[in-house]
């Protein structure tokens, strides 16, 4: 079994504190070969809608080749990176790009609502009543299918995002039953692109996506998908990848993507 995490993030991002080295430390712990950082990077202000206008990659790079200096051979490290809401500022995140060292991985991203919706971050999101959840569901995949048709990454992150904070923070029920076809637009988007998924194993709670979207994506023809834990400490690295490789192969998949270079490299499940 190849195990990579490809979801980490170190304290690059400004909600992390772990350096890339801890973080590797503990993947070779667990026995993971592989291993992908992909601190966020986007084109407003963390937490906010203001505008970023630059990005600073020196910090990451050098934590980066302090993390390769110190584990050698004993794991591969790849470095990506987290785009998040693009959709609010395209050009800048374009600029930023354009600066960027070689990536191997970008993760494309939706954490915030649209403006019609005040650019409400989704881990603050308390909806009153069901209609008002609906309407930021729907907020949010019409925000997802804009990042699609840019399509500057490798995988779309966390699809099911919201459900996250809604149900393990907020303690609510919440599923996208209702928005199947939304959901195979952004499918039938992505896929003629060579763009992937991702199946984020949530540290360990609901897979987001769950093997209901999973199928739905296989079944498009869907078949570049990475896994990550999304994890922030070193606690949570490689968390239920195994049981992640096993929902993909109940959901219909018999390979999964490390990349390199930004092209895929495949693994048997």
């Amino acid at each position: 079994m190849y195990l990579a995490d490809y979801h980490v993030h170190s304290r690059v991002s400004p909600d992390a504190s772990a350096s890339m080295t801890e973080l590797a430390e503990a993947a070779i712990r667990l026995g993971f070969q592989e291993l992908c950082f992909t601190d966020h990077v986007e084109p407003i202000r963390f937490g906010t809608t203001e505008p970023r206008e630059s990005y600073d990659w020196a910090p990451m790079l050098a934590e980066f080749r302090a993390a390769q200096a110190a584990v050698g051979d004993r794991i591969t490290l790849r470095l990506g990176a987290e785009l998040g809401d693009a959709v609010w500022g395209i050009d800048r995140m374009e600029r930023m790009l354009a600066q960027a060292p070689a990536l191997d991985f970008c993760i494309g991203s939706i954490h915030t609502l649209s403006e019609k919706m005040d650019g409400r971050d989704l881990y603050f999101l308390t909806p009153r009543d069901e209609a008002e959840t609906q309407a930021c569901l729907a907020d949010y995949l019409g925000q997802v299918k804009k990042l699609a048709e840019w399509g500057r990454f490798q995988v779309l992150g966390h699809l099911t995002l919201p459900l996250r904070y809604l149900n393990e923070n907020r303690g609510m029920h919440v599923t996208f039953d209702g928005f199947e076809p939304e959901m195979e637009e952004i499918f039938r988007i992505i896929i003629p692109k060579g763009i992937g998924i991702e199946l984020n194993t949530n540290r360990g709670n609901t897979p987001l996506p769950d093997g209901k979207w999973l199928r739905m994506y296989r079944g498009l023809g869907g078949e570049i998908v990475t896994l990550g834990t999304d994890a922030h400490a070193p606690e949570a690295v490689g968390c239920a990848v195994r049981e992640g490789q096993a929902l993909l192969r109940e959901s219909g998949f018999r390979r999964f993507c490390t990349f390199r270079g930004g092209k895929p490299q495949w693994h048997d499940l």
